[in-house]
């Protein structure tokens, strides 16, 4: 419930704030949050949770911190929101500025500033409030377009403009200039060199012959001569590719390869990537590693050798992806199609260096929901017999809602008892003796009462999450569990377990003999979607 004097804290680094600390400037939120803890203590508001938002979002989508204090300023949890300045809550669009506007009203929650305080149900205030969201956004927009216009226009110089320098090179300042540039890195340019070289004529053999090597045989080879990788502990595919597709190592700069649009999706507008068909590509400032011509030898190497790619529109094949783990080596299990060797579909760990068995991926879905359906079996047996004690009623959960309530308030009478004990002193009123007395009971009590907030209020979210187990839990895996085999889309197969599942940890140590396929040799540890998600093994 709202207290009187109970304040939250936001803090975001602006972009000027991002350029201010490159140059110096100090760190932005440690600053900011100096600040206003000092206003807070001048004019006595007691800041109950500080909000630091630390990733870069314009929208509130994007902005995780932001999220959780406005749901608990729906909740009325707070009495206002303490803020550099207001245009730290939104730079987002209308839509944005009209949530964080809203939330503020109908909670009745004042925005609290250095400068000004703002009253939502004060029509002057709210006027004012708006009008500097719109300037805000309208700011937004200006910085923003210059920022990508100095961008481009470094880009077309041949600086480098990524924040991390490609394998094999290391990035510098420019000299007398500003901007970056790559330098070759002495221990791992002749890395690369000898990567496109490898791609172009195949590795050196024993016998003095030449084996063409595709991304796989690259990267084993690199392994094997103990080559550390850009990241992680061994060399992948995909890292190998990365580096065969770069213009960079032969002397060019593309920028803007592919552009991030917005679609509306299902309501709900989301950043898509998609390809740009005008990007930067200019001579670079930097060395080449490799010459153009090879570069160029080793894309129609590759183009011989290309799969075709997986259309956008292919429908899932594999129900169980995206939460079946490697009980091994910890990578996502994936599916390998059905070929001469292996007439079927198999659930396999995509690390070549894990020794974890496939198995059939059939059988694998099959145990899972037989387990599922056991475990349902065993739940609501246990609830049936022992629902009265297991499961709260809805007076119980407000009994309980009511007693956190009232110890909040006696926390906090005991807090402004606290305060006034400094002020007895500086009257005169109180003693030495007795101002250390009654601290000290004093600080006992707040000490006592902040251990029973804590017991009620785990006691309360322990209670709220079994009655939801009940109503909303149970009953979601056993349609789920009862209807599956009767669904034909992989996607919604793959939708529905998702929904009630944290994930599997798939372990197989032993193959199958000769004629026992269909022997589930293989053990699955399975973490339903439960508050405390308990490990179920197979």
């Amino acid at each position: 419930m709202k207290s009187e004097n109970e304040y939250f804290m936001y803090l975001r680094k602006s972009r000027a704030d991002r350029e201010a600390e490159l140059h110096g400037e100090g760190e932005t939120l440690s600053r900011h949050k100096k600040i206003l803890l000092a206003f807070a203590q001048k004019n006595n508001l007691h800041v109950t949770q500080i909000y630091k938002e630390v990733v870069s979002g314009e929208t509130i989508s994007e902005r995780p911190e932001i999220q959780n204090m406005l749901a608990e300023i729906e909740k009325g949890y707070c009495t206002g929101v303490i803020v550099i300045e207001v245009e730290r809550l939104a730079r987002g669009d209308t839509k944005d500025q009209g949530i964080i506007a809203e939330t503020f009203k109908y909670s009745n929650t004042k925005i609290i500033t250095p400068t000004k305080t703002y009253d939502p149900n004060n029509e002057f205030d709210e006027e004012y409030f708006e009008f500097g969201l719109f300037m805000s956004r309208r700011e937004y927009k200006t910085i923003n377009r210059r920022i990508q216009n100095g961008r481009i226009a470094s880009a077309k110089e041949g600086k480098f403009l990524g924040s991390v320098a490609p394998y094999g090179y290391r990035k510098v300042k420019i000299k007398n200039d500003k901007g970056y540039t790559l330098e070759p890195d002495p221990n791992t340019a002749d890395v690369v060199r000898m990567i496109f070289q490898w791609s172009k004529n195949g590795v050196l053999q024993g016998n003095g012959t030449y084996r063409h090597s595709g991304s796989s045989s690259i990267a084993r080879k690199l392994d094997s001569m103990h080559i550390a990788p850009p990241k992680g502990d061994y060399w992948s595919r995909e890292t190998i590719a990365d580096i065969l597709r770069n213009p960079v190592y032969m002397g060019k700069i593309r920028w803007s390869n592919k552009k991030t649009v917005r679609v509306i999706k299902n309501g709900t507008i989301k950043k898509v990537e998609i390809k740009n068909d005008n990007p930067i590509y200019v001579d670079g400032l930097h060395e080449p590693l490799i010459t153009e011509p090879l570069f160029e030898a080793v894309q129609k190497q590759r183009s011989k050798n290309r799969k075709t790619p997986l259309q956008i529109n292919a429908s899932l094949k594999n129900p169980l992806s995206g939460f079946v783990y490697c009980g091994k080596c910890g990578h996502l299990m994936t599916r390998l199609g059905s070929n001469s060797h292996t007439p079927y579909d198999a659930l396999i760990c995509p690390n070549k260096y894990c020794d974890n068995i496939s198995s059939p991926l059939y059988l694998v879905e099959e145990k899972l929901i037989l387990f599922l359906n056991e475990w349902i079996k065993a739940y609501t047996l246990n609830w049936d017999l022992c629902e009265q004690d297991i499961f709260p009623v809805d007076e119980e959960i407000q009994l309980k809602k009511k007693a956190l309530t009232t110890a909040s308030q006696k926390l906090k009478d005991l807090r402004d008892q606290k305060n006034n004990v400094y002020t007895l002193l500086e009257k005169g009123i109180y003693t030495i003796d007795v101002f250390n007395e009654r601290s000290r009971v004093l600080k006992e009590q707040i000490c006592l009462m902040e251990k029973d907030i804590q017991f009620l209020n785990d006691d309360y979210k322990s209670t709220q999450t079994a009655q939801e187990s009940k109503e909303i839990f149970l009953p979601s895996v056993k349609n789920i569990v009862s209807t599956y085999w009767s669904v034909k889309d992989i996607k919604i197969k793959n939708d529905m377990l998702r929904s009630i599942l944290i994930k599997v940890v798939y372990h197989k140590n032993t193959p199958n003999k000769k004629g026992q396929r269909n022997n589930p040799a293989f053990t699955l540890d399975i973490y339903p979607k439960i508050p405390k998600a308990e490990s179920l093994m197979s």
